[in-house]
């Protein structure tokens, strides 16, 4: 039976369902239908900061707009969707998966259009699939390429007597590499080379296919960048200019026939999608009183993994403890871990896959790889029962690699003197006076290889693979993850959504039975308070 601790929850949230169906009649428009104005800005973050109910407008989660762009296309009253972008800085799984859900709502039979200031290649990478393409008349198409540097430190740390002492094992476990050269090892740049030529194809042939050009012309396109908004335009990379004043009756023609049974202006009205959201995209309906929905859990892993708790990073102590209260509560059929992570601490990541493990035994777990999951980020996703990634996710980075910094010299130049009592042969281990000796070195390298063994053993045990397959594709190097694909670190090609939808049928929920989804960590309940502010605006958003 239903405890009233539970009861009253699910009363209330019913309350607050019929609070936004009252104030979604006044916000959205009814008859003539609306269009989603998406505004495309910084951050998209993963989870969402904190926000109080009436600070400055935040944008949505990616998750959270994936959902709005979802449920518009299926809502009568949702015409069509415009873009506006303004500078979000979009890794290239996130364009990947934004591009694949404004392609589902184009599949739908519903318009989408794109108005931008300036527009960089992620950012056209989700524009370029959208059934109108404009700019500003003076606005810009930065599309020249793409490029992986880096700063090289050897010199300057010459220059001041510093010796990074640093130990890898992996060919290309290129990570310290910054400050112990002056430029990329070839190892480096033959990783990096590939990287670049699979983002490079994957960007010319999505934009082929969403401007009707051949990739030739694309590419040959790329290499005259950039464009002024008007030189675009006369390339076919764009549809045209204009001015934000001129944008109503720009979607007004592209606004569908209203049907027989809708009568009404075709008129295009603009509902801000974090308004949208929040009272149409993120409901499940009425709840049942006296049983509870099932729920799935989308778990956010995103920065360096580290050891303790906190809230900065993936703190190993707060994780795994949320992976086990999950692990325990009966009403959580599945999760979703989203893992955006370059790694970082090695005992920490193997605590964390083992929370990971232990929580797959009870229910299934499917990770879903955003922009980065590379060395320790990838650790936690093998782990899961499958692992989803976007073509462009940077995946991989089998290897392990550290080290101290040597400053003895910098000590000598600057006048510092370091002197010091010790008892054990390795005692001075860590200190920055001095560098390793052969002897540590030795030792050092030793552990440094039981770790990598363990890496490799533990994606083997995760992915179903052979020791050697895993070693074939470790050594440290990063793949793209349509290449991580092929080598069979990656199961499927998909971001957000696909994931949630796997999770569902590996824990046989019934398509269409609904279903909670609980975002983690948890945010104040005051952020779904947001949309009350919103509510002055009503039913129009300016541009």
């Amino acid at each position: 039976m239903a405890s009233p601790v539970r009861v009253a929850g699910r009363a209330g949230a019913n309350l607050a369902r019929g609070a936004r169906r009252l104030l979604a009649r006044a916000a959205l428009p009814r008859g003539a239908g609306a269009w989603l104005l998406v505004r495309l800005g910084p951050p998209l973050d993963e989870p969402a900061p904190p926000r109080l109910p009436f600070a400055t407008e935040g944008s949505l989660t990616l998750l959270e707009l994936l959902g709005a762009l979802e449920r518009a296309a299926s809502d009568p009253q949702i015409d069509g969707v415009l873009l506006r972008f303004s500078g979000v800085s979009l890794g290239f799984a996130k364009a990947l998966s934004l591009r694949r859900a404004v392609l589902a709502v184009r599949a739908a039979g519903k318009p989408v259009a794109v108005w931008a200031e300036r527009l960089d290649a992620q950012e056209y990478l989700v524009a370029s699939a959208a059934t109108r393409l404009w700019l500003a008349p003076v606005g810009e198409l930065f599309l020249v390429g793409l490029r992986l540097d880096g700063f090289y430190l050897r010199g300057l740390l010459d220059h001041l007597d510093v010796k990074p002492e640093v130990l890898r094992i992996g060919s290309h476990k290129s990570a310290a590499e910054h400050l112990t050269r002056e430029s990329m090892s070839p190892e480096e740049r033959e990783q990096l080379g590939t990287l670049v030529d699979d983002l490079f194809e994957e960007l010319i042939a999505k934009i082929a296919a969403g401007r009707g050009l051949e990739p030739g012309a694309v590419r040959a396109l790329i290499d005259r960048g950039p464009f002024r908004a008007s030189a675009a335009a006369e390339a076919g990379l764009s549809d045209g200019c204009l001015y934000p004043d001129e944008l109503p009756a720009a979607l007004e023609a592209l606004t569908p026939i209203p049907p027989a049974d809708r009568p009404g202006p075709r008129r295009a009205r603009l509902v801000e999608a974090s308004l949208y959201f929040a009272l149409r995209g993120g409901g499940v309906g009425w709840r049942p009183l006296f049983r509870g929905l099932p729920r799935i859990a989308y778990v956010v892993a995103r920065g360096v993994i580290h050891s303790g708790s906190g809230s900065r990073g993936i703190a190993s102590d707060a994780v795994r403890k949320l992976l086990e209260s999950l692990a325990g509560d009966g009403g959580v059929r599945g999760v979703v871990l989203r893992i955006d992570s370059p790694g970082g601490d090695g005992v920490a990541s193997d605590l964390l896959w083992r929370a990971v493990s232990q929580l797959a035994r009870k229910k299934p777990v499917v990770a879903s790889m955003g922009d980065v999951a590379a060395s320790g980020g990838y650790y936690l996703a093998s782990a899961a029962d499958a692992v989803f990634a976007e073509a462009g996710t940077l995946t991989g980075s089998i290897g392990v690699v550290g080290g101290k910094p040597n400053l003895e010299g910098l000590y000598r130049r600057i006048g510092v003197a370091r002197d010091a009592v010790e008892r054990g042969a390795r005692a001075g281990l860590l200190s920055e006076a001095r560098g390793f000796t052969p002897d540590e070195r030795t030792a050092l390298r030793e552990d440094m290889a039981s770790l990598y063994a363990t890496f490799v053993a533990r994606v083997a045990e995760g992915r179903g693979l052979s020791r050697q397959a895993v070693e074939s594709a470790a050594q440290g190097r990063v793949w793209s993850g349509a290449r991580a694909h092929a080598l069979g670190l990656v199961d499927a090609i998909g971001g957000p959504l696909e994931a949630l939808r796997e999770t569902r049928r590996r824990a046989g929920l019934r398509d269409g039975e609904r279903v909670l989804i609980e975002a983690y960590p948890r945010i104040s309940a005051l952020a779904g308070l947001r949309w009350l502010r919103q509510l002055v605006r009503l039913r129009f958003g300016g541009i």
